[in-house]
């Protein structure tokens, strides 16, 4: 059963949009191919790197301070019950049994997981 989180007030990202002329580039994260597309944001968030879709990341993200932002939306979610795999926008995203999978949208689309420990460190129950 998916339930409705906001990221923790304490929590934040760095990042930087890729602005560039470029097409883009393919790496390996959470045990598949991700690509990232011209515009998208480069990310680090506590120590994690990623890339986020130009689109989700203007929806979802609002700058606080100069390459510092807060997720500023909701998200749903819920723990897995077994392993499985999600598609993101940027490929696909494993998870084991226990990690969270993850939606920016009420109906479980633009989905993607995390560690039980990662999120649970980032967000809390929206009431």
């Amino acid at each position: 059963m998916r339930h409705r989180y906001r990221k923790k007030t304490d929590a934040y990202i760095i990042a930087v949009q890729l602005n560039l002329e470029t097409e883009g580039f393919t790496y390996h994260k959470w045990g598949a191919e991700q690509q990232c597309k011209k515009d998208d944001w480069l990310v680090n968030n506590e120590g994690e790197t990623y890339t986020v879709d130009a689109e989700v990341f203007t929806k979802t993200y609002r700058m606080t301070t100069p390459g510092i932002y807060t997720k500023c939306t909701a998200v749903w979610a819920e723990k897995a019950d077994q392993n499985g795999s999600v598609l993101t926008k940027e490929g696909e995203s494993h998870y084991r049994r226990g990690d969270y999978i993850v939606s920016n949208d009420e109906d479980g689309s633009d989905s993607y997981s995390m560690s039980s420990g990662k999120f649970e460190s980032m967000y809390e129950l929206d009431c």
